[in-house]
């Protein structure tokens, strides 16, 4: 019996993205101790993926398009898990409308987040990408000019547009930098973490015209969409540079280009984009004119990678399921479509067999 929950195995479980994102040895001691047996499967088209959830009740998904008629063809559906935070990718309103709860995990890497972010600034700042190249050609001389020209930390402005987990986490480790630092928020009021923090919490338009450094960690909806337009870059500070390791059409990425080749903006670093398909068939070097840029840092959206990061959001994307599947909501904050009326009742007591803790294989 797994963690006592053996009767759990006759749900129909779909875990998608079984070949892209294979399920580890971590994530499989998961759904052995909740005694869920999911069918893990690999959709390339439309039909496939029609196919693959209409009956089933619950589905994991790590990076699978989720669209509108899929979902309401899931009659039996009671939760849909993003084995991540971002849900840009579902379709939460047909899933409420159909009774289904959405859920995700959150902040499971909040932390690899804010490192990966603090890593782009700092080798930005230090002009980490010229400096190689200079060292790879032997010209010492110019490294050394352009080590000339860099610019301390300490005192410039940080922007955070999101303060969220992993804004948060951005903005404590700014505090050993001695950086001043602006966040916006989308909620409003007080906040006692940006209090206790030294963070000011203002308008998009002051962090815009203020920040030295500005960090997207707001999720993509359909209003904050190209939130980082033409417009929107004209307003920045000159010389500041742009870090995103959010979601990639925050960004219109063709302004980017433009204000970058124009020389407001003193550099980028990219995790994430719009136009780059980071979960399609690698077919040799990718273009895109951003590449290749010696103020530009690009990585293939691996910020989130950790072994701590994939465990966390393997324990809490199964834990999401189990609750729903056994009756229960999932945590407050793991549930994206707090609004649902649920296909079955749900209870909001956490009971004890919850967490599987550190289970392993």
């Amino acid at each position: 019996m797994a963690g006592g929950l053996s009767d759990m195995a006759a749900w129909r479980v779909v875990r998608l993205n079984a070949a892209l994102f294979p399920v580890d040895a971590y994530e499989a001691a998961q759904y052995a101790w909740h005694g869920l047996k999911p069918v893990e499967v690999e959709t390339t088209t439309l039909d496939e993926l029609r196919a693959a959830t209409a009956e089933a009740e619950a589905v994991l998904v790590v990076s699978a398009t989720l669209p509108a008629p899929v979902v309401a063809g899931m009659a039996r559906c009671r939760v849909i898990a993003r084995l991540g935070a971002g849900t840009d990718k579902l379709a939460v309103d047909t899933a409420t409308a159909q009774g289904i709860v959405v859920a995700n995990v959150p902040d499971f890497c909040a932390e690899e987040q804010a490192v990966h972010t603090w890593t782009l600034i700092l080798a930005l700042a230090r002009q980490l990408p010229r400096m190689t190249a200079a060292l790879a050609a032997g010209t010492y001389d110019a490294a050394r000019a352009l080590s000339r020209a860099n610019q301390r930390l300490s005192g410039q402005t940080l922007g955070l547009v999101g303060f969220g987990h992993s804004a948060k986490r951005v903005a404590r480790m700014a505090q050993g930098f001695g950086l001043r630092v602006l966040a916006t928020r989308r909620r409003a009021g007080p906040d006692a973490e940006a209090e206790a923090l030294g963070v000011t919490l203002t308008d998009l338009d002051t962090v815009l015209r203020e920040a030295d450094w500005l960090s997207l960690h707001t999720p993509l909806l359909p209003d904050t969409y190209h939130l980082l337009d033409a417009a929107a870059l004209a307003k920045m500070k000159p010389g500041a540079a742009l870090i995103n390791t959010a979601r990639g059409a925050l960004v219109d990425e063709a302004a980017l280009v433009a204000a970058l080749q124009a020389g407001r903006l003193a550099g980028a670093g990219l995790d994430t984009f719009e136009s780059l398909d980071m979960f399609g068939p690698e077919s040799g070097p990718p273009a895109h004119p951003l590449l290749g840029r010696p103020n530009v840092i690009m990585t293939p959206h691996v910020a989130a990678g950790s072994v701590q990061a994939m465990q966390a959001v393997a324990r809490g994307s199964v834990e999401n399921v189990a609750a729903v599947l056994r009756g229960y909501w999932p945590p407050p904050d793991r549930i994206v479509n707090a609004g649902v009326q649920p296909r079955q009742g749900l209870r909001a007591h956490v009971p004890d067999w919850f967490s599987a803790g550190e289970a392993t294989s």
